[in-house]
C-alpha cells in the first residue's frame, strides 16, 4: 500500500525542521487534540522511532467545561499514538490587562517551558500550519503592528520548534484521517468573538473568493521573506543596547540621548523596547504606542511632558542630556 500523500508531506516537515540537527534529549510534543497537533505527534513518533524519545504533553487551559476530562482524553490519544511518555499541566489563565488567547498562550508557553527543563528536553514541538501563520500575518497587517507581526510566527525560538509552517491545515486533517486518527475541533476556532476566529471563517475566505486562491500561502511567503530582515535589525539593536545601555542604579538605568540620536530609527526604536523590557515592562503588555512614546523623548526639546508611565510599573522620564528608565516600587 503507498503512503497517503499528506502523511508523508507532514512527516518530511518534522523529519526536516522538527527533528534535524538537535542534541541529544527528548522531544516534547505540545498536543492539543486538534488535527495539527495529532499529526504532528504521530509523523514525531514514526520519524523518532529508535532514535529519540518523544514525550507527548497537553497543557488544560480550564477554561471549558470539561476540560479537565478532554486534557485526560488527549493523554490517552497520545498514548496510543506511542509516545514514549505522556505529561499534562494545568494552567491558571489571568487575563488582567490583555485578551483571554494572549493570557492563555503566555501561560501555555510558561508551562510548556517548565515541562521541557523538567524532561532535558532537546526541543518542544508546536503544531501551527501555514494558516495560523497567514491569519497572523493578516491580523499584524490589520492591527498596524510593524514588520515584527507581519514576519509572522518564527520557525523556531529557544527550546520551541514549529516544523509545520509549510503544512496547510487540510493537510493535516487529510493525514489524521488516513491514519485512522479522530481529532477535536476546538469550539473556540468557530466563536466569532474571538479575532482569529473571524479572519479563519470570514476574512480569508473573502480574500480568497475576490482575489483567487493561494492568499494564505501568499501570506505566509511575506512572512517568510521579511523574517529575516527583522532579525538582521534585532541583532544590530542587541548590539547598539550593550554599547549604549548604562546603569545609574540598581533599579534605574538610561541612554545618553545625544548618542542614541545618530542610530538609524529602526535599530533605535527596537534597542528602546529592548530597554523597556529589561527595565520590567512585561512583554505582552508592551506595545508600539509605549515605544513611540520613548521614541518622542529621545527628541523631546522641552515641548513634551517629560515623564511617562510604561507597563510593569516602569517610568522613564528625561533629565538634560539622558533618558532613563526606572522601575517604580509597587505598593501593597
Amino acid at each position: 500500500m503507498s503512503l497517503d500523500a499528506d502523511v508523508a508531506a507532514v512527516r518530511l516537515a518534522v523529519r526536516r525542521r522538527g527533528l534535524a540537527g538537535l542534541d541529544d534529549g527528548p522531544v516534547l510534543v505540545a498536543c492539543s487534540g486538534g488535527a495539527d497537533s495529532l499529526a504532528l505527534l504521530a509523523a514525531t513518533v514514526f520519524e523518532a522511532r529508535g532514535t529519540t524519545r518523544v514525550v507527548g504533553v497537553t497543557v488544560d487551559h480550564g477554561l471549558q467545561d470539561g476540560s479537565a476530562d478532554h486534557a485526560a482524553g488527549v493523554v490517552a490519544q497520545m498514548v496510543g499514538l506511542g509516545a514514549d511518555e505522556t505529561a499534562s499541566a494545568r494552567v491558571q489563565v489571568d487575563a488582567a490587562g490583555q485578551g483571554p488567547e494572549a493570557a492563555a498562550r503566555e501561560a501555555r508557553y510558561a508551562v510548556l517551558e517548565q515541562m521541557a527543563t523538567h524532561f532535558g528536553a532537546a526541543a518542544v514541538l508546536l503544531g501551527h500550519t501555514l494558516d495560523d501563520q497567514a491569519e497572523t500575518v493578516l491580523l499584524g497587517l490589520a492591527r498596524g503592528s510593524g514588520g515584527r507581526s507581519i514576519a509572522g510566527m518564527r520557525p523556531a525560538f529557544d527550546v520551541f520548534r514549529r516544523p509545520l509552517l509549510g503544512i496547510r491545515r487540510s493537510q493535516t486533517e487529510a493525514a489524521c484521517r488516513a491514519e485512522g486518527i479522530e481529532f477535536w475541533t476546538d469550539p473556540h476556532n468557530d466563536d466569532p468573538r474571538f479575532t482569529r476566529s473571524r479572519v479563519r471563517h470570514t476574512v480569508l475566505p473573502v480574500l480568497e473568493r475576490e482575489l483567487g486562491p493561494g492568499v494564505a500561502e501568499t501570506l505566509a511567503r511575506t512572512a517568510e521573506q521579511l523574517r529575516p530582515d527583522m532579525e538582521a535589525l534585532d541583532d544590530l539593536a542587541d548590539e547598539a543596547l550593550a554599547q549604549h545601555l548604562t546603569r545609574h542604579h540598581d533599579d534605574e538605568t538610561g541612554f545618553a540621548v545625544s548618542r542614541i540620536r545618530p542610530l538609524p530609527q529602526a535599530v533605535r526604536t527596537r534597542m528602546l523596547r529592548l530597554a523597556a523590557l529589561r527595565a520590567g515592562c512585561p512583554p505582552g503588555e508592551l506595545f508600539a504606542v509605549h515605544v513611540d512614546a520613548l521614541e518622542r523623548q529621545v527628541w523631546n526639546r522641552d515641548r513634551l511632558p517629560k515623564e511617562i508611565q510604561l507597563p510593569g510599573h516602569v517610568t522613564a522620564y528625561r533629565g538634560g542630556d539622558h533618558l532613563r528608565l526606572r522601575r517604580r516600587p509597587v505598593e501593597s
